[in-house]
């Protein structure tokens, strides 16, 4: 059996990323800042009052999961606020970089004592942190963020390679969610897809920015 942790599995992405995990018969650790219902009916274990921002609630994730061995960390949380240049909230920009880089980069290096050689890492960014992409502007928190976490999944990807552990670099897609404001593919189709890129994940192609569907995407 395998165990994968996945983060922001309260909605999205991230719940249906649980449901096709488990589905297969692997376990599932989710971890979220507040948990529903039916992530709590899914049959896994369900680790809630996570916020990846505090390394308080980081370190308290990590002693509670001593013994256990992680197979697959899927980095998922993450948060998207719109700043255009005529209304720059900054607080808003640097609430940004702690969660979906810094944050992402603090459960990331948190977690690595509990991955062995052979495990996998995920990390969930975007293609609008592409900057060879990006042809509309706009969004300098996001695309900011997304460009910083992209960089520190690179350079893990060089750092774990020799000990055994792969990085993956992923875009979901456009996904229909409350993120974007329910505009684009299903969670189900990009949970698929992204699941799709993690199973041929190895060391011979660790740290390639993917879109979920199989192309590689410009950095």
């Amino acid at each position: 059996m395998t165990t994968y942790l996945i983060t922001g599995t309260n909605r999205g992405i991230g719940k249906e990323l649980c449901k096709q995990v488990h589905s297969k018969g692997n376990k599932v650790i989710a971890v979220c800042r507040q948990s529903d219902s039916e992530l709590e009916n899914l049959g896994i274990s369900v680790e809630t009052g996570v916020n990846i921002t505090s390394e308080q609630d980081v370190n308290t994730l990590v002693n509670r999961l001593q013994g256990i061995k992680l197979d697959v960390l899927i980095n998922n949380a993450g948060i998207l606020e719109r700043n255009y240049l005529d209304d720059l909230d900054f607080d808003s920009i640097r609430q940004q970089f702690e969660v979906n880089a810094i944050g992402t980069l603090r459960l990331t290096h948190a977690l690595l004592p509990l991955i062995e050689s052979g495990g996998k890492i995920a990390i969930i960014t975007s293609r609008m942190g592409s900057i060879d992409d990006n042809t509309s502007g706009g969004s300098y928190g996001y695309r900011m963020s997304k460009v910083a976490v992209s960089m520190a999944g690179k350079s893990l990807s060089v750092d774990l390679k020799p000990q055994g552990i792969s990085v993956a670099i992923l875009h979901p897609g456009l996904v229909n969610t409350r993120m974007t404001n329910f505009t684009g593919i299903s969670p189900e189709e990009s949970a698929k897809n992204l699941l799709a890129r993690i199973d041929e994940l190895n060391l011979e192609n660790t740290g390639t920015f993917w879109h979920a569907k199989g192309e590689v995407l410009p950095w």
